[in-house]
């Protein structure tokens, strides 16, 4: 096997982080001892998988580099045609898969090796080039896809075969689909993970790939099985044990994978379940701040990822839009309607009118008015008795309560 293609070989995982660096330390040992630095930095503040990443990037980088440039020493060393040369190499690179890497994968590398560089630069390393060679350009834009989740009629028939399959079976695909939890999550539950608030029942899952800590409530069903389960099968260090040893996400996803086949439906993977969840919560009204809470989100914005695929709120906002836009336009005499439209609800504006139809809503019609930071003294009396006077005319009651409000707000006339 020549050297370059040994730069593509699976890691060995259990060899420990500082693996399969044999090549580089022989030929250009700077590489080595800078990553390694790098490394240990890293793993103070990062999770092991993200030390791994980071370790697994920076040896087939610095292996490509010690293959097809001899001539470097270190990572100062490094231009931008080098970088050029590792993004053509590893993107056609075959993985053990026998595939090319995917786009996310290549996505990874390149926006680790990018970080790389920004800090050692930032941290005035000696082994740092004058500038990062690696730009955010060259990092791929992220995907954006759907999340996958089971309807309606899926998830039907998923609880069905689930309640037929084993009880640990059963129990875990209750767990996943009633909390939204991540199959990483559900394997990490402690022994005490079930505590009691006002006299329910709430789990607590443990912080996470978001590094928080969450309580989620039980579902009466989850609850029961739980319990039952339990019973026979009491806790030791974690919640759930699978066959005395510790459950992991593989064997979660094997039992996704057996309930799924069972109930007709493919393919399923256990994260489908959290989407499941969230999807059919926004579909039933559920606020977007409690299924963040439930899901352990940072951010709205990681939610609203679930409201673009929520078919029921999608379609209930569109056919009232719709119905709005058809009753404006939808009439015997379109001349008419037209006139109608221009004059029927003009509304008095501090310096013109509002033609806004009376059939369509309108999201800014307390403002500014209406607005905490409006402020207006006395000089304005006279334009705010006549917009008073202009609401009560046109039965706008909410506008006229607005205006006797700042009027009774502004000092009394002197004689």
């Amino acid at each position: 096997m020549s050297a370059l293609a040994a730069i593509n070989e699976p890691a060995d995982d259990s060899a420990g982080r500082h693996h399969e660096w044999d090549l580089v330390v022989a030929q250009a040992p700077l590489f080595a001892v800078t990553a390694w630095r790098y490394l240990d930095q890293l793993a103070v503040s990062m999770r092991p998988a993200t030390v791994d990443v980071a370790d697994n990037t920076l040896r087939c980088f610095a292996r490509f580099l010690v293959v097809e440039h001899p001539d470097l020493v270190g990572f100062a060393d490094v231009r931008r045609v080098h970088v050029e040369g590792f993004k053509l190499f590893f993107v056609a690179h075959i993985t053990a898969a026998g595939k090319p890497p995917a786009r996310n994968t290549i996505r990874q590398r390149f926006g680790m090796l990018r970080s790389f560089f920004d800090r050692i630069i930032e941290w005035d390393w000696d082994d740092a080039p004058m500038r990062i060679p690696i730009f955010s350009v060259d990092v791929p834009v992220a995907d954006d896809p759907l999340p996958r989740f089971l309807d309606d009629v899926q998830t039907a028939r998923l609880n069905a075969a689930a309640s037929v399959a084993s009880p640990f079976d059963r129990l875990v695909i209750e767990l996943l689909s009633r909390t939204g939890m991540r199959a990483s999550e559900l394997c990490t539950l402690a022994h005490d993970a079930v505590v009691q608030l006002d006299g329910a029942p709430w789990l607590r899952i443990p912080v996470g790939k978001l590094h928080n800590d969450r309580l989620v409530p039980m579902h009466p069903n989850a609850t029961r099985l739980l319990a039952d389960w339990l019973l026979e099968h009491p806790p030791a260090g974690r919640l759930l044990l699978d066959d005395g040893a510790v459950l992991d996400r593989h064997r979660v996803g094997r039992i996704v994978k057996r309930v799924a086949a069972a109930a007709g439906l493919g393919h399923v993977h256990p994260h489908q379940l959290r989407h499941t969840f969230a999807t059919h919560a926004i579909n039933r009204g559920m606020r977007l701040e409690a299924i963040a809470t439930m899901l352990g989100h940072r951010s709205l914005r990681m939610t609203l990822t679930y409201a673009r695929i929520a078919n029921k709120t999608v379609a209930d906002e569109y056919a009232t839009a719709s119905a709005k836009i058809d009753a404006l336009y939808t009439t015997t005499d379109p001349e008419q309607r037209l006139q109608q439209l221009g004059g029927e609800h003009r509304r008095m504006l501090a310096n013109g009118w509002c033609n806004r139809p009376v059939a369509s809503d309108c999201a800014y019609e307390t403002i500014c008015e209406g607005c905490g930071y409006y402020q207006t003294p006395i000089e304005f009396r006279p334009t705010l008795n006549a917009h008073a006077d202009h609401t009560t005319r046109n039965r706008q009651t909410d506008r006229a309560a607005i205006f006797k409000r700042l009027l009774d707000t502004l000092p009394a006339e002197t004689a």
